[in-house]
């Protein structure tokens, strides 16, 4: 019974823990950067690659819409 019960306790903290710190790690540098552009757009002075791509995500837009 010993013999089997090991690799599938590995497995499953293995699994469990692995793949859910992976997620929390990459949660938390979505939410820092989501958190990071609405500081920034925020902001009184725009950065310059905020200048650049404002007309080309306007155009986007509306293209969409039509």
């Amino acid at each position: 019974m010993t013999l089997f019960y090991w690799p599938f306790l590995g497995f499953f903290f293995g699994f469990f823990f692995g793949v859910g710190c992976a997620l929390a790690v990459v949660y938390s540098i979505y939410v820092h950067g989501y958190r990071q552009a609405m500081e920034d757009s925020l902001g009184a002075e725009k950065s310059q690659r905020y200048r650049e791509l404002l007309p080309k995500v306007l155009a986007a837009m509306a293209k969409k819409q039509s």
